[in-house]
């Protein structure tokens, strides 16, 4: 065989086959939690801090919140020292305060994937996807109502998407399933389809009573008692109300040990002040009540502080996303949850743009990168928001949870390490070369910079040739390798088999209701 034929054969099998083998191969990676090495972004002052914080404590003691329509949980406030007439809860100052103390600084929610358990709080950032919407919009259907179908789409393209540590709850509402049970069939597809830690069920107490005992099926009765294996979200009902339906899920999930995310509902404007510092107070305000509560019914039990915020289009009337007064609420609203010593949930991929372009790509990216700055802990709606939090979309999905490779990259402090500091490229180079071929960039091309696997980068005449595809386009195309890609995690087939011998019992006992 000639030199030249050697060379041929072994650019073929050993050289580049084997790089584009090595790129085309499927593989389920999941980074590992941000853990962010640079600083806070903290606006608010020490004394805008101590101002705030005294007009929260100011509404707790002679405002007052309304608990509805739940007498046990007055006779728990009273007990602790509230003022209690009728619904009205008024907290004396500095009760719930110290009630919140006892919640964990920092807590650990396991996955039944051992690896893909995460720490929440700290410097950690988690990001989990889009929660609620009751429609779904896809590049081949339209805007339509979701189904099981799509929320099982869902599941497996957070489980294949390599930025998101979480799998999430409600990542689209199946209208196709009664709502006495649709619990059920999401929880299953959480279970099933991937293996990331996922959300319970909070839409009525004994939905969540079916998310606890399903995990207990899932990772055992004895582990579930001593360890948090759910993260549920809990809406405070702006302003200054917590309902019954809430606080019930509430309950069970506190003395299963179970995490709720405790987050007020804001609209600037509507459900809040349209200032800042108003909302920011109101906003304190319910997390010290709410975190409290949770403490009352198990000290201890792991609450995440939230802030979903967004201000009001004053002619419309719609919510709008990625404005500068909502990044200033995310900011102080995350100084205030770090002095309260709580794990901060805020921000996501917020926008209010009806189809997957600019106006999406904008506010979106104003509202993660204000979320990575403010010290967010666990980032809910991180990718597939389309139209005020009303549709998930699939391509903004896939969109989405691909730039949450750059809040990676940004996270990390800058590297000044003697191979990063790069002083022999710039011997070997001097002036007027160039450094494409040298060799500090042969060594670290692969890594130096964060490449979408989305967008495209092609020349104008390559992206003509091949359809002129818009970003959503592509994203589509995305979705479709991804799903055909997928295979699911292995499970156990008798912890299988009891989850849904669980489900056909649990069904069997619920009438059907779409109310």
């Amino acid at each position: 065989m000639t030199e030249a034929a050697t060379r041929k054969r072994g650019r073929g099998t050993g050289g580049g086959a084997a790089r584009r083998a090595e790129r085309t191969a499927v593989r389920i990676e999941c980074a590992p939690v941000i853990t962010r090495e640079v600083p806070d972004h903290e606006p608010l002052t020490e004394e805008a801090l101590s101002i705030i914080e005294a007009n929260a404590e100011t509404v707790l003691q002679e405002i007052g919140v309304n608990v509805v329509e739940n007498p046990a949980a007055l006779a728990l406030w009273r007990d602790a020292g509230a003022d209690v007439q009728g619904e009205r809860v008024r907290i004396p100052k500095g009760l719930a305060r110290k009630l919140c103390e006892t919640a964990p600084r920092v807590f650990t929610q396991h996955a039944r994937n051992p690896e893909r358990a995460v720490e929440i709080g700290g410097r950690n950032l988690v990001l989990a996807p889009v929660y609620g919407p009751p429609f779904v919009r896809d590049q081949a259907g339209g805007r339509r109502y979701a189904t099981i179908a799509d929320f099982q789409k869902f599941v497996k393209l957070g489980y294949m998407s390599k930025w998101l540590h979480h799998s999430g709850g409600t990542v689209c509402e199946p209208t196709d399933i009664p709502v006495s049970k649709r619990h059920l069939d999401m929880l299953m597809a959480h279970i099933t389809l991937s293996d990331k830690p996922f959300m319970g069920s909070v839409t009525e107490p004994s939905r969540a009573r079916d998310s606890v005992e399903m995990c207990e099926i899932l990772f055992g009765k004895q582990f579930v008692a001593e360890n948090t294996v759910m993260t549920s979200l809990i809406n405070v009902n702006s302003p200054l109300t917590f309902d019954a339906t809430m606080m019930g899920a509430l309950e069970v999930y506190a003395r299963a040990n179970q995490a709720v995310i405790l987050s007020p509902f804001i609209v600037g404007g509507a459900m809040a002040p349209v200032s800042v510092a108003g909302t920011l107070a109101q906003v304190l305000a319910e997390v010290l009540a709410g975190v409290a509560y949770s403490q009352l019914v198990r000290p201890g039990a792991p609450v995440i502080a939230g802030a979903f915020v967004t201000s009001i289009d004053m002619n419309s009337g719609a919510p709008i996303f990625g404005t500068p007064e909502t990044a200033q609420i995310t900011y102080g609203a995350g100084q205030l949850m770090r002095r309260l010593g709580l794990p901060f949930r805020s921000a996501g991929a917020f926008c209010g743009a009806k189809l997957s372009d600019a106006q999406a790509g904008y506010e979106s990216a104003n509202s993660l990168q204000a979320g990575l700055y403010a010290g967010v802990n666990f980032m809910l709606h991180a990718c597939g928001w389309l139209e005020g939090g009303l549709v998930a979309s699939p391509e903004k999905f896939i969109m989405d949870a691909d730039q949450l490779g750059i809040l990676h990259r940004l996270a990390k402090a800058i590297d000044i390490s003697e191979n990063r500091q790069a002083m022999d490229a710039i011997a070997e180079i001097g002036p007027g070369g160039h450094y494409l071929g040298c060799a500090h960039t042969q060594a670290n091309f692969k890594d130096a910079f964060w490449r979408s696997d989305v967008l495209d980068y092609k020349p104008f005449e390559t992206w003509f040739d091949e359809g002129a595809r818009d970003s959503a386009t592509l994203a589509a195309a995305r979705v479709e390798k991804m799903l055909a890609d997928y295979s699911p995690p292995p499970l156990d087939e008798g912890i299988r088999d009891g989850l849904n011998d669980y489900v056909a019992r649990r069904k069997e006992s619920l009438p059907d209701s779409f109310a």
